[in-house]
């Protein structure tokens, strides 16, 4: 059986442009998660992840965000205050919950905050996310 050059080419050919909207995809939630990144955090925890001297908490190469997975969309939605450990240093500062943002925006952030910045953790689904936040019924469904 002669198989069709052409054939193979349309193929590949949408196989490339399945691919490429996909990254495009990606990046464009990445950025999305930049975006919400530097609107709701940046002025606390730094352009970079950072944090402020012994105030503020890093995000960044954070071991908090690594072991406090479960916890985190809730820290979002919620806030938090109390003595936390970040990276062997103990903080001790209220954190302004985000009750603005919805479970998709939550989850985009997180996302953004997992893969940045030396982080190399699990990325979030919005069904995990929305899961989680109905812990502290902070799940808006959205």
């Amino acid at each position: 059986m002669k198989r069709h050059p052409l054939r193979l080419t349309g193929v590949a050919a949408l196989l490339l442009t399945l691919a490429l909207s996909l990254e495009s995809c990606f990046t464009e939630r990445q950025n999305e998660g930049a975006q919400l990144y530097a609107a709701h955090c940046s002025s606390c925890h730094g352009d970079q992840g950072q944090g402020l001297e012994r105030l503020i908490p890093p995000v960044a190469a954070s071991d908090y965000v690594a072991k406090h997975r479960a916890e985190l969309p809730c820290l979002i939605r919620k806030g938090m205050q109390g003595d936390i450990v970040v990276n062997g240093i103990h903080y001790n500062q209220i954190m302004p919950g985000h009750e603005d943002l919805t479970d998709s925006q939550i989850t985009i952030l997180l996302n953004f905050v997992q893969t940045s910045w030396g982080n190399t953790n699990q990325i979030y689904t919005m069904r995990e996310t929305s899961e989680l936040l109905g812990r502290c019924n902070g799940s808006d469904g959205q």
